[in-house]
C-alpha cells in the first residue's frame, strides 16, 4: 500500500449544498421497492439462474409484497426474453405488479426489449447510458452534446414503439449511468433533457433512477448529491426519484437511507445484498431498519429463513451467518454478559410491552425466529458460549447449523437440572447425544455404488432399509496431531425426507469416521421417533 495514497486516489470533492435539509428528516414511511434480483442479481451470479429458479424467485418476491419487479434484461440472451414471455404469455403478473425491463440506449437492443413486452398489462422500461466524465472520455468517445443526443434520441425510439403496443399501461424510466461520478449539472442536463422528450405528467410520471454505479464518497455526500438533484430538476412534481446503490465502500445501506432523507421516494436493490462487485444495496436490510423505528416497510419478512434459504438456493450463494436480521447466528449470543442481561430481560417481558432487550434490536419472533439460540453455558468460563467451549477445551469445530440443534438439546438438559453446565458437562452431552464414544467401524458387508465411500454406504442402506436417508451437508476436521491424530466428521441428514438430523464420527481414519457419522445420525432419527411414538407426538420439533 502507498504512503501516500492521495496521489493515487484523490478525494471526493463535497457538494456545494450549504443549507442542507436533510440531515433534519425522519423517515416516516416506506419507499416504492424495485426489486433487481432477477435482472443486477442474476447477471453477477457465477452460474444465472435458470428458467425454474426464476420462477421461484419470481413467486417468492410477489409473496413478499413486491409490486415492481425488475425481471431481466430480454435483448441480453434468449433465456432472459423468454423468461419474460414466459411470465406474460402465461399470465403470471397479478394486475397490480408492474414488471421492469432494462435496455442500453441502443436501437436494435431498444427494439428487441419492447418485443418482449408485447401484451404485458403495466410495465416500466428501463433505459440507461453512461454520463460521467471518465465513461465519457475513456468507454464512449463521446462530448456532452453527444450524450445529451444520445440519450434524447433513444427515449424518443422508447416512446414511439409504445405508442404502438396502447394495450400497456406503459411507465418509462431513465437512469444517467455512473450519475456518482457525474458532474450535478450535467446530470440535471441529460435528465432534463430526457423528460422533455417524454412530457411526464403528475398523473402519468416517469421515474429517474440515479445510481451510486460505483460509491466514491461518503453516504452523506452521495446524499447531497439527491437533495440537489431533488431542488433543481425540471418537472420534479411528474418525476418519481428513485435510487439505486451499490456498496463498494460498504455503505450501501446508509447510502440509501440518507438519500430517502433527501428525498428519494424509490429504492432499487436486491434479497440481501446480491449484485455486482461487493452487491447492490440490501433490501432487506433497509425494510426491517425501518420496522424497527416503528415505520411498517410494506413488505413481509415473517418467515425470513424460508427467504433466505430460497435465495440461497436461487442464486447458489450463502447468505453470512453474521447478516443482519437474518443470518444464523444473528440471535444467538456467546459473551456470557450478554447472556445474563438477555435472560434477565426475557424474565421481565411480557407480550404487549415495547420491545426492550439488550442486544436484540429485533424481537426474532417477528421474522419466524426463535430465542432457542441464546443459550446460557459459561458461568464458570465467563468468556464464550457452548461453541466456543467445546472448540477451545476439546478441539471441535461444530458447523453453524448443528451449534444451533445441540444448542437446543443443551438449553434442554439446563432447564431440566436447573443449573449451568461446565465444558466437561457439555462435552460428556455431546458425546451421549451424538454416540462419538460407543459407535465402532461396522463390521459387515457393504455392497454399494457411488460417487465415493460416503454415497456408496448411503445407497446400500437406502437399497437394504425401510429408511431412506439423503446427505445436506458434510463438515470434517482433524482432531488432534501426530500419531493419536483422530478425524472428526459432521453429517446433516434428511431421513425419509421427514427430519433433518446430524451424526458425528469420530476415527483415525477419515473415511470411517464419515461412515460412522451416518450411523450417529440414523441411531439418533430412530431415538427420536421411538421418543415422538412414546409422546403421542405426530412430528418432530424442527431442530434447525
Amino acid at each position: 500500500m502507498l504512503k501516500q495514497p492521495a496521489s493515487k486516489y484523490p478525494a471526493f470533492p463535497p457538494i456545494a449544498l450549504r443549507d442542507r435539509a436533510w440531515p433534519n428528516a425522519q423517515l416516516t414511511q416506506a419507499p416504492v421497492w424495485l426489486s433487481t434480483d432477477l435482472r443486477d442479481g442474476n447477471q453477477a451470479l457465477i452460474e444465472p439462474m435458470d428458467m425454474a429458479r426464476k420462477l421461484r424467485m419470481f413467486g417468492h418476491l410477489l409473496q413478499i409484497g413486491f409490486k415492481e419487479i425488475e425481471v431481466g434484461f430480454p435483448a441480453a440472451s434468449q433465456i432472459e426474453f423468454d423468461f419474460v414471455r414466459r411470465l406474460i404469455d402465461d399470465n403470471m403478473v397479478p394486475d397490480d405488479v408492474t414488471i421492469q425491463v432494462m435496455t442500453p440506449a441502443k436501437e436494435p437492443l431498444i427494439r428487441r426489449t419492447m418485443e418482449a413486452l408485447v401484451g404485458a398489462k403495466r410495465a416500466i422500461v428501463h433505459m440507461y447510458n453512461a454520463t460521467s466524465p471518465l465513461m465519457r472520455r475513456v468507454v464512449l468517445g463521446m462530448d456532452e452534446d453527444q450524450i445529451v443526443e444520445l440519450a434524447t434520441s433513444h427515449a424518443r425510439q422508447i416512446q414511439d414503439l409504445a405508442r404502438q403496443q396502447p394495450a400497456t399501461q406503459w411507465t418509462f424510466q431513465y437512469s444517467p449511468e455512473h450519475f456518482s461520478g457525474t458532474e450535478l449539472a450535467f446530470s440535471k442536463r441529460v435528465i432534463d433533457a430526457v423528460t422533455a422528450v417524454w412530457q411526464p405528467t403528475p398523473a402519468q410520471p416517469c421515474i429517474i433512477n440515479l445510481p451510486t454505479t460505483v460509491e466514491h464518497s461518503t453516504p452523506n455526500v452521495f446524499a447531497d448529491m439527491i437533495e440537489w438533484m431533488d431542488r433543481h430538476l425540471a418537472r420534479r412534481d411528474s418525476i418519481v426519484l428513485s435510487v439505486h446503490p451499490h456498496n463498494d465502500r460498504g455503505t450501501g445501506v446508509a447510502a440509501a437511507e440518507l438519500a430517502m432523507m433527501a428525498g428519494a421516494q424509490r429504492v432499487e436493490g436486491c434479497l440481501f445484498g446480491n449484485g455486482e462487485r461487493t452487491g447492490n444495496v440490501d433490501i432487506v436490510n433497509i425494510a426491517l431498519n425501518l420496522y424497527t423505528q416503528g415505520v411498517s416497510p410494506q413488505l413481509d419478512f415473517s418467515q425470513i429463513d424460508e427467504i433466505r434459504r430460497m435465495v440461497e438456493h436461487c442464486n447458489q450463494l450463502p447468505v453470512h451467518p453474521r447478516h443482519p436480521y437474518v443470518g444464523e447466528l444473528v440471535y444467538t449470543s456467546f459473551s456470557g454478559t450478554h447472556q445474563d442481561a438477555i435472560k434477565k430481560a426475557f424474565a421481565l417481558h411480557t407480550e404487549d410491552a415495547v420491545w426492550a432487550i439488550p442486544y436484540l434490536p429485533i424481537d426474532p419472533k417477528d421474522l419466524g425466529r426463535s430465542y432457542e439460540a441464546v443459550i446460557r453455558v459459561n458461568s464458570q468460563s465467563g468468556k464464550g458460549g457452548m461453541a466456543y467451549l467445546l472448540e477451545t477445551e476439546y478441539g471441535l469445530e461444530l458447523p453453524r447449523r448443528l451449534q444451533i440443534e445441540f444448542s437446543q438439546i443443551v438449553q434442554a438438559v439446563m432447564d431440566g437440572a436447573n443449573k449451568e453446565l461446565t465444558a466437561q458437562d457439555l462435552w460428556e452431552l455431546f458425546q451421549r447425544e451424538y454416540g462419538t464414544a460407543s459407535i465402532a467401524t461396522p463390521a459387515i458387508p457393504v455392497a454399494g455404488q457411488g460417487v465415493g465411500p460416503i454415497d456408496a454406504f448411503v445407497n446400500h442402506l437406502n437399497a437394504t432399509g425401510a429408511t431412506q436417508v439423503r446427505v445436506l451437508d458434510y463438515h470434517e476436521h482433524a482432531l488432534g496431531a501426530g500419531a493419536n491424530a483422530q478425524a472428526v466428521a459432521y453429517l446433516e441428514l434428511r431421513i425419509d425426507e421427514q427430519h433433518t438430523v446430524f451424526g458425528v464420527g469420530m476415527d483415525a481414519n477419515i473415511v470411517s469416521a464419515s461412515l460412522k457419522a451416518i450411523l450417529s445420525g440414523l441411531q439418533r432419527a430412530q431415538s427420536h421417533a421411538i421418543k415422538r411414538e412414546n409422546t403421542g407426538l405426530a412430528e418432530e420439533p424442527a431442530s434447525v
